[in-house]
């Protein structure tokens, strides 16, 4: 791999990593009515780091490079336009980002990692304000603190681009009108913010252990950054919520498995054919642990029931001794909790695994989701399994549908390979 490759990756990799925490803290020196400015600033320091590197070579410490380059940058803003009305430093946080006397020594406290951490979980409540929808909520927090582009979050919406592009002009306006400060909200407020957070790191984990959009099949990079949000907000006391150690729960027994999906060549692999001796014990064990904890107050979270799912497969000696019927169980009160389209379609694969083709079908053609169904991949290439034994001709086009909707080329490669089988 060349040079030019290597820093394109790595600035790629950098941005999904520490892009938010870099917004973060510039949102607290500019205020959240300069979000665009911020997030310029962090735009500006990774081309600026592309062009440096490309010269230079890659620094031994590259996040610590672009932290300083973007403190610097900040200090130059602040420098030239601290008086000017696009900036408010009447609060006490910013107030001594006046004084040159003071200016630098405030910076340099503000770009401390302890700081840096405690901005970055400020600014995710900030972006779940109450007066935000929640669908421009998960929007903002996805594109500001977690490096996504406009494309990525449309795809992962099902929506245009046209569409994330207003939402996000809408947010920020609404940002800038009300001025709102990052900061912890009132306990009354906490848990319905602190859900729409668990939501977007959900969503940022899913697209990781499962990417839409990308020929790699697996983004680790989302599922590191996506497992520090959650480790930040469990080692948080205002939002150490049963729901939060549930979500953490599933994030670790999930990426406990992420190296045995994959084969040398980059195809996917099947659960029944995975090398359990290559799945991480510690996490697995980290997996149990976050669950544990999770098991307190009243309520139980749809991220409880997942968790117990995935932590069923990862106990499991083999896949023959799985305990199908209690994952069953949980899907059926995952049903009640979340009923869904592809809640429920997930659960029709562990019915098939239990109960056979026929009584499959069945429950399959009884369902009011039948419409929704159609528009998956998913769907199409359960009914190829089902039928596979008694209809091949059936079977290859309903894989060959599933094919037609499916992004991702490894499994397309799956579904060929399993056209090949008939």
């Amino acid at each position: 791999m060349s040079q030019t490759a290597n820093i394109h990756q790595l600035t790629d990799h950098l941005f999904r990593r520490e892009s938010g925490r870099m917004v973060a803290v510039l949102t607290r020196i500019f205020g959240t009515e300069n979000l665009e400015l911020a997030e310029d600033v962090v735009q500006d320091t990774f081309i600026s780091a592309m062009q440096a590197w490309g010269l230079k070579g890659i620094p031994d410490q590259p996040s610590a490079w672009l932290f300083r380059a973007a403190k610097n940058k900040a200090l130059d803003i602040v420098r030239k336009s601290r008086f000017s009305l696009q900036f408010d430093f009447n609060d006490a946080d910013r107030a001594l980002l006046k004084s040159e006397y003071t200016i630098v020594t405030v910076m340099d406290m503000m770009w401390q990692e302890g700081s840096i951490q405690d901005d970055l979980l400020k600014m995710m409540f900030a972006c779940c304000h109450a007066g935000i929808s929640v669908e421009n909520q998960i929007t903002l927090m996805l594109k500001t603190l977690c490096g996504f582009s406009i494309a990525e979050i449309a795809k992962a919406f099902l929506t245009s681009e046209q569409t994330i592009s207003k939402r996000l002009y809408r947010t920020r306006e609404f940002f800038r009108e009300h001025k709102i400060r990052p900061a912890f909200t009132e306990t009354a407020q906490m848990r319905p913010q602190t859900e729409a957070v668990l939501k977007t790191i959900y969503l940022l984990f899913n697209e990781g252990y499962n990417a839409t959009h990308t020929d790699e099949p697996i983004r680790r990079d989302l599922l590191e950054q996506a497992m520090y949000l959650g480790g930040l907000l469990c080692g948080n006391v205002h939002t150490q919520l049963p729901e939060t150690y549930a979500l953490m729960a599933l994030m670790c027994l999930h990426a406990a498995r992420t190296d045995s999906r994959l084969s040398n060549e980059g195809e996917i692999i099947l659960l029944a054919q995975q090398d359990r001796s290559r799945w991480d014990m510690k996490l697995i064990e980290s997996g149990n642990n976050y669950l544990n904890k999770a098991a307190f107050g009243h309520a139980l979270s749809t991220y409880h029931l997942e968790a117990a799912i995935a932590y069923e497969h990862c106990t499991a000696e083999s896949y023959q001794q799985t305990a199908w019927q209690r994952i069953l169980v949980y899907y059926d009160w995952l049903v009640r909790l979340q009923p869904t389209a592809i809640v429920m379609l997930n659960r029709m694969t562990i019915v098939f695994k239990i109960k056979g083709a026929s009584d499959t079908m069945k429950e399959m053609q009884a369902s009011p989701y039948q419409d929704e169904w159609e528009k998956h991949y998913l769907y199409h290439s359960l009914m190829g399994e089902i039928l596979a034994p008694t209809d091949k001709a059936q079977a290859k086009h309903s894989f060959q549908k599933a094919i037609h909707l499916t992004r991702s080329r490894a499994e397309k490669t799956l579904l060929e390979k399993k056209i090949s089988l008939l």
